[in-house]
């Protein structure tokens, strides 16, 4: 049985925190809001205002704290505050304490903010009194306790190989697939590249339901068929390379040629013009010199 603290118990921690403590580990909530503690506290949950780690055994604290968004950014600032209060706790203990990034959070948090903060906190260094661990999630809002009881995916990244075999260890149990990576750095991307695929995919289909109510067609069996029928949704590998401009016959014409099939019905479609100009400049870099600076009309 692990100890486990959850910091930030909306959503993903209170789905995080019931799914440990469903398998069987210690789970306390940790929250600032005391609506969010007393429902915690009415399901019989430990529910606490503060995390105080001076009488506990070596645990994982798992920092699941907002991180919204203010126009085109990140706001950090409760995700600081709370990582701030976890390094004051590290500072009374004298155990040594898996920190695990589990919010959703711009890639390279863990180690260029949560690392320096929980040092500066707690007056004590990575390895001397805790680790730094990433962990993201991918819960969906309305089946989030579920989701964390039977994942599809589990990723874990730490520089520490003993702390990514412990935090394997306590999500093995769970299922799925897990993989590995040393630089928290990668993990943190790879929940952001997941959302935004997840939101292209979405925008994508948007925009050939435009062109389909235009047309007087009904897009569902359409994109039904074409669930079926594109590599790039029956095969996972296809296109992930990255660096490397599509070309040949086909990609580069239906991109271009469809555009004008979208002015000629009077639509604008600006995620299929998106993907042409990224493809263009991706042509122009693969024919550039290595080190030579970039155009300005790239």
């Amino acid at each position: 049985m692990a100890r486990i603290f959850v910091v930030g118990s909306g959503v993903v921690g209170t789905a995080t925190g019931k799914g440990f403590r469903h398998a069987g580990h210690k789970v306390t909530f940790v929250d600032v809001d005391e609506a969010r503690l007393a429902a915690l506290r009415s399901e019989g949950l430990d529910a606490r205002d503060g995390l105080d780690l001076r009488a506990e055994p070596s645990s994982f604290v798992i920092l699941t704290l907002p991180t919204p968004n203010v126009g085109h950014a990140y706001d950090l600032t409760a995700f600081e505050r709370g990582t701030a209060s976890v390094g004051e706790a590290l500072r009374e203990s004298y155990e040594s304490h898996v920190v695990v990034v589990r919010s959703t959070v711009p890639p390279g948090t863990a180690e260029g903010l949560v690392q320096p903060l929980l040092e500066r906190h707690s007056g004590k260094k990575p390895g001397e009194g805790f680790t730094v661990a990433s962990n993201p999630e991918f819960l969906r809002a309305a089946s989030a306790v579920e989701d964390f009881r039977h994942p599809w995916m589990t990723v874990v990244a730490a520089r520490s190989t003993r702390t990514r075999e412990r935090l394997g260890e306590l999500l093995q149990p769970f299922g799925g697939d897990i993989r590995y990576f040393s630089n928290p750095a990668e993990a943190e991307l790879i929940k952001c590249a997941h959302n935004i695929y997840n939101a292209t995919k979405i925008s994508f289909w948007n925009e050939m339901w435009l062109v389909s109510r235009e047309l007087g067609l009904e897009l569902e069996p359409i994109a039904q068929t074409v669930a079926r029928s594109a590599e790039g949704s029956i095969n996972p590998l296809y296109g992930i390379r990255g660096g490397a401009a599509y070309g040949g016959v086909c990609l580069p014409k239906d991109t271009q040629g469809f555009l004008g099939v979208a002015d000629s019905i009077g639509l604008r479609l600006p995620l299929l013009k998106a993907v042409v100009e990224v493809n263009d400049r991706m042509t122009l870099e693969a024919g550039r010199p290595t080190g030579s600076p970039a155009s300005s009309a790239a």
